[in-house]
């Protein structure tokens, strides 16, 4: 009587020279120790799970945002661009850009002659302060957004008026922020903050262009508006975004150096974009979204270029 031969065991199929009895729950081809990825059921090899995450759809958010936007990149890089640019205008400007003034804000310099929103150009003096108007033989002229520098919109975003200023936003930018931009993903967020923030500068420009207008809180009140829309689009309590909301617009209003254009600007602004992106319908939802805030954006461009038509024809 003859026996059977004795079957050879299986070898790993990325390791040959591996005797293995433990087959990839997907394709069953034998795997090694080495080769083995831990899945919900066995194990897979490395090709089936590079596979499965290739056509694993990402997580989103309720407003179809990426979840990367949970850890606040945007927020934290926003942050560290107003930081910096606080110490370029200490290069440029010395400790008076940060400190000093005799109030809550310090007096306009150079940064702000260069970067902040304003309809006519602006003089940097010689001593130090900073003049309405083009005076070449006084100082550094800079042209403003009747100009053609349009660049301001953006920049003043950026730039503040003290140390007081610089902390009191990116105290509202960290508190916001974070809860924005991980209901929205991260790029939506960075779309709401730019668009409102361009939104103030356009309203100050438009309504009182001869002064010189500076700080992040025409985004701030942008994501003030936004973040209330979020909250009652998400069926939360919204008793507190109100009540910081009016404490701030009492103090837009009752602080004489406030820009409360720039502040009402972006709060509507804010308001739209986020209402756009709260609530866009789910189908075709990131379309329409970008078709909303492209439409806001060209709308402000709009007004930035018949206000600057008005004044230069």
């Amino acid at each position: 009587m003859s026996e059977s031969p004795p079957t050879a065991a299986p070898v790993c199929y990325r390791h040959p020279s591996r005797e293995t009895w433990v087959r990839c729950t997907r394709c069953e081809r034998p795997i090694c120790p080495d080769c083995m990825r831990e899945a919900s059921v066995g194990h897979q090899c490395p090709e089936c799970v590079a596979e499965g995450r290739r056509t694993q759809r990402s997580a989103r958010t309720a407003f179809g945002g990426s979840a990367a936007g949970r850890h606040g990149y945007v927020t934290k890089a926003l942050l560290g661009l107003n930081v910096l640019v606080a110490l370029i205008g200490l290069a440029i400007a010395g400790t008076g850009s940060l400190v000093g003034g005799g109030g809550l804000f310090t007096s306009a310099s150079k940064l702000q002659a260069f970067g902040g929103v304003v309809g006519p150009p602006v003089t940097a003096l010689t001593n130090g302060q900073v003049a309405l108007g083009a005076f070449p033989g006084l100082g550094d002229v800079y042209g403003g957004i009747y100009d053609g520098n349009y660049y301001r919109l953006i920049t003043a975003m950026f730039i503040h008026y003290g140390i007081i200023h610089l902390a009191a936003n990116m105290w509202a930018l960290w508190m916001l922020g974070r809860s924005l931009e991980s209901a929205l993903g991260p790029w939506r967020f960075l779309a709401l903050y730019l668009i409102a923030g361009i939104g103030g500068n356009v309203a100050s420009v438009v309504i009182s262009p001869n002064d010189l207008g500076a700080g992040a809180s025409t985004a701030i009140f942008g994501l003030f508006a936004a973040f209330f829309i979020i909250l009652r689009k998400l069926g939360r309590d919204t008793s507190a975004i109100i009540g910081v909301l009016v404490i701030n617009l009492v103090i837009t209003f009752t602080v004489s150096s406030i820009s409360w254009e720039g502040h009402l600007g972006g709060l509507v602004t804010g308001g739209l974009v986020g209402a756009i992106l709260a609530y866009a319908p789910r189908d075709r939802r990131t379309l329409i979204q970008a078709v909303g805030c492209a439409i806001v954006l060209v709308a402000l461009i709009g007004l930035t270029i018949a206000k600057v038509a008005s004044v230069t024809a």
